[in-house]
């Protein structure tokens, strides 16, 4: 038996994907400015075939919040949509994270609507010399060229197009008034502000786009 078979179960095909999910929460940690929080690898498991991204959360007795962030696996050519999953994983853990440590709730629409914008914040990222037109493309491949898994009839359904098009407004007014111009310290400044108010200041700054 090869090391990796005496292994196998015991989370030794994610190493790549606990290694993604590391930089990711703490490249968002440092953008809003938060004080670290557990390592969201520790949290992370493969998720069920046929399934896609899933945050289980719990109160344990003693009034933790206990996490599992189940995550798809990066292949050899990783697909856009399974990089989508990692990272609205992670947002969801460090949003969750950030809300019990202040003791504040959180609506599951308040978390779809910032994964969705940290999609974009993550990619945006990673572009070099990101600028307005870079943005425009992005943006039009997160929250214009998509498919929707549940119905628009659905409750689901329902959240995760509202979380979609809050997030593209939103991102859209960030290229209008900051990336076009290059303002990018302005631009964390808003991203900072959109990350600490609730739902409806969320919903609000992306129709106000």
């Amino acid at each position: 038996m090869s090391g990796a078979d005496a292994l196998a179960g015991n989370g030794v095909s994610l190493v790549r994907e606990r290694a993604l999910a590391r930089r990711v929460q703490r490249g968002l940690e440092r953008l809003y400015r938060l004080i670290p929080t557990a390592d969201v690898g520790d949290f992370v498991r493969r998720v069920d075939d046929g399934e896609r991204e899933t945050v289980l959360v719990r109160g344990a007795e003693d009034g933790a919040v206990e996490i599992s962030v189940a995550l798809p696996s990066l292949g050899n050519d990783t697909e856009l949509d399974t990089l989508c999953q990692l990272i609205e994983g992670v947002s969801h853990f460090v949003y969750l994270a950030e809300r019990a440590r202040l003791m504040r709730a959180a609506t599951r629409l308040e978390l779809e609507v910032q994964a969705e914008v940290d999609k974009w914040v993550v990619m945006a990222a990673s572009i070099r010399r990101f600028d307005a037109n870079r943005s425009a493309s992005l943006r039009t491949h997160l929250y214009e060229q998509v498919a929707f898994v549940h119905g628009a009839e659905s409750e689901l359904g329902e959240r995760y197009r509202v979380a979609n098009a809050a997030a593209h407004g939103f991102v859209r007014r960030l290229e209008r008034d900051f990336v076009q111009t290059a303002r990018f310290g302005e631009l964390q400044a808003e991203l900072w502000r959109f990350f600490h108010v609730g739902q409806e200041e969320k919903l609000r700054l992306g129709r106000d786009a």
